[in-house]
């Protein structure tokens, strides 16, 4: 199997699984104490869900 096809069949996962790590990170950042923390949480959540995406435009077929 090809990692395209791989991306294909578990960009919903990702997706799925990246929101919940960035709402978790934006629930997080919303204590003066986590800030930072938090933010950096929910860009690897948006990364995470991105990620089949970004896959796509970077390592597709040319």
């Amino acid at each position: 199997m090809s990692p395209q096809h791989f991306m294909e069949m578990a960009s919903f996962s990702f997706n799925l699984v990246g929101m919940v790590v960035c709402i978790g990170g934006l629930t997080l950042a919303h204590r003066t104490r986590h800030r930072v923390p938090g933010y950096l949480l929910a860009g690897a959540g948006f990364m995470i869900a991105a990620s089949p995406l970004l896959y796509a435009m970077f390592a597709g077929p040319r």
